[in-house]
C-alpha cells in the first residue's frame, strides 16, 4: 500500500469502512495492445496530412487550403504523440482502493472522478495477467468498442467498464477482492 494511494482513497471512506489495498496502475510511457494497430495508422494519418500541408505551402495555394490542412496535422500529431503523454498523466493521477465494503477508483485528468462500486453486487470480475505478474482487473462486461479505442484516445473511458488497469500483483489483488465478496455475503 503506497501513502499517496491510500491517503487519495482514505477521503473517500465511509465511517465504517476500512482499506484493505490501495495501489494506482504503473506510471510512465506505456505501450498496449492496441498499440499495434494504432501506430501504423497514426503514422499514415500524420504523414499524409503534413505532405498535403507541405504541398500545400510551398505550392502557393490559397489560405483557406492552408487552414484546412492545420487540424489534421494537429490531429495527427496528436495520435503520433500527444496521446501516450494523455494517458500517461491520467494513469499518474488514477489511484484504486478495495475497502471492506467497495472498489474504488479516483481519476481525471482534468477534475477528480470517483468511481465507486459496491463488492456484494460485483458479478463479472475479469483479470488479464502478464508474464511479470502485473495485469489488469475489470468489474463488468466489457463492451466491444471499448477493446478498439485506443490509450489517451479522447472519449474511449465512456466505453471502458471500469478496471483496475495496469497494476502490480494483479492475481493477489484479484484474489482478495474475491475473498472480500465471499466474506461480505
Amino acid at each position: 500500500m503506497t501513502n499517496s494511494s491510500a491517503s487519495e482513497i482514505e477521503c473517500e471512506l465511509s465511517s465504517s469502512e476500512r482499506i484493505l489495498w490501495s495501489g494506482h496502475p504503473r506510471r510512465g510511457l506505456r505501450l498496449r495492445s492496441s498499440d499495434a494497430f494504432v501506430i501504423p495508422f497514426s503514422l499514415v494519418w500524420c504523414g499524409f496530412a503534413i505532405f498535403w500541408e507541405a504541398n500545400v505551402v510551398t505550392k502557393g495555394a490559397p489560405l483557406f487550403f492552408m487552414l484546412w490542412g492545420i487540424p489534421f496535422v494537429l490531429v495527427g500529431l496528436y495520435i503520433v504523440f500527444g496521446r501516450f503523454f494523455v494517458d500517461a498523466r491520467t494513469r499518474e493521477r488514477t489511484f484504486y482502493g478495495v475497502t471492506s465494503e467497495r472498489i474504488i477508483i479516483v481519476s481525471g485528468l482534468f477534475s477528480r472522478q470517483t468511481k465507486s462500486l459496491p463488492i456484494r453486487t460485483l458479478s463479472d470480475i475479469s483479470l488479464t495477467v502478464r508474464s511479470d505478474r502485473s495485469g489488469s482487473i475489470t468489474f463488468g462486461p466489457q463492451p466491444r468498442m471499448a477493446q478498439r479505442l485506443p490509450s489517451g484516445w479522447p472519449g474511449a473511458g465512456r466505453y471502458a467498464a471500469p478496471a483496475f488497469d495496469m497494476i502490480e500483483r494483479a492475481k493477489e489483488i484479484y484474489d482478495l477482492i474475491r475473498e472480500t465478496q465471499r466474506t461480505a455475503k
